[in-house]
């Protein structure tokens, strides 16, 4: 039941057609999972709890950084430094206080995700790598979720609805990921600063339209949309059952699936690894055998100021890697432990063999 409040609160959609009193009701009984909270989760979040949804879980491990604010609206300067799905629900509930938050602040991964999509009816998609989207796929496929899908590229959007009333996933698509690197993301390609917002409100769109059952849902279509030209096509999506049944043999080993080695993320061979703790270790003890490599762009934070260690960013390794010593132990580093697990791939090629990654890189820091 809608209190007073809430009638003046939607009037607008209660006079529509197709939702009304009724409609307003199945929004406000909705429970919706947000996977990320950054460049298509703001959006995505802002308009679902404008719109009423009932019960919104918001799951992000990342934390608010400068470089976050030319696109991620939710968030302002003075939350830099802070998780981002705490300080979105923290927003959000000030924009409509008859909303429900649910907060996550760790990582989403196989050994959570089965359990958490059961207790929402339907997931979005928010993120930015595709071992997450394999993921969050083939968890949506073994709860029986559907799933609406979003990414972004530079100038270009694309949005799609899998699992839907027994229609195509993720996988029927792109069964396969690309090759290591060959996708770079937007940290090092960039994204302009209104695309997140047009493509996320195309996803809430979905969103609503699966919760009110009106409309015609993206299942089976891939909508792809450039602001540039304002030109938006729909590619036609097969349902790839050989696939989706892949998905739901191993239903029993998904909890032990590598994602990360299933989407090219490290390497089949062991690599060694080292935590932010142990790392915080060598660091203080100045140990002359090993040498830090950051591979991260000038601007990232935090810094390390210490003459050991060497700061070539990724797109560079290939042109200025021959100052790294070769005999040292090599620690390298990133934000997040993606692209440093790149760059151990690229100097292992040209022969180096001491090489440690971070784990989960400088963010934890």
């Amino acid at each position: 039941m809608l209190n007073k409040r809430e009638n003046i609160r939607y009037s607008r959609h209660i006079s529509l057609d197709n939702v009304g009193i009724e409609g307003q009701e199945k929004l406000k009984n909705a429970k919706i999972l947000v996977i990320g909270a950054g460049g298509l989760g703001c959006p995505v979040l802002q308009y679902l709890t404008a719109v009423g949804i009932g019960n919104i879980g918001i799951i992000d491990f990342d934390i608010v950084e400068e470089s976050n604010l030319q696109r991620q609206i939710l968030f302002s300067t003075i939350d830099k430094g802070n998780n981002k799905a705490t300080v979105a629900a923290t927003k959000l509930m000030m924009q409509n206080p008859f909303v429900h938050f649910d907060i996550y602040e760790n990582k989403l991964t196989n050994k959570n995700a089965i359990e958490l999509f059961e207790n929402y009816d339907l997931i979005i998609d928010g993120t930015d790598n595709f071992s997450t989207r394999y993921l969050v796929n083939d968890a949506s496929i073994i709860t029986g979720k559907p799933l609406v899908y979003g990414a972004i590229h530079k100038y270009e959007g694309q949005v799609s609805v899998f699992n839907y009333n027994n229609g195509p996933s993720y996988r029927c698509i792109f069964p396969d990921p690309p090759k290591a690197g060959s996708i770079p993301n937007c940290s090092k390609l960039g994204v302009i600063g209104v695309l997140p917002g047009i493509i996320g409100s195309f996803m809430a769109n979905e969103a609503i339209k699966i919760v009110l059952k009106i409309g015609e849902v993206l299942s089976g279509k891939l909508m792809i949309h450039n602001i540039l030209n304002n030109h938006s096509i729909n590619m036609n999506i097969k349902k790839n059952m050989n696939e989706i049944q892949k998905v739901i043999d191993r239903d029993l080993e998904f909890k032990e699936f590598d994602y990360d080695l299933f989407c090219n993320q490290k390497d089949s061979h062991s690599i060694n690894e080292i935590t932010i703790v142990e790392l915080k270790k060598i660091f203080d003890k100045n140990d002359s055998n090993y040498q830090l490599l950051d591979v991260r762009e000038k601007w990232e934070e935090p810094k390390m100021n210490k003459q050991s260690v060497i700061n070539i960013p990724l797109n560079r390794i290939d042109d200025e890697y021959d100052i790294i010593d070769i005999n040292k132990e090599t620690i390298v580093f990133c934000q997040r432990g993606i692209q440093s697990l790149q760059c151990i791939e690229i100097l292992e090629r040209k022969g180096y063999k001491n090489l440690i990654n971070l784990k989960e890189g400088m963010i934890k820091w």
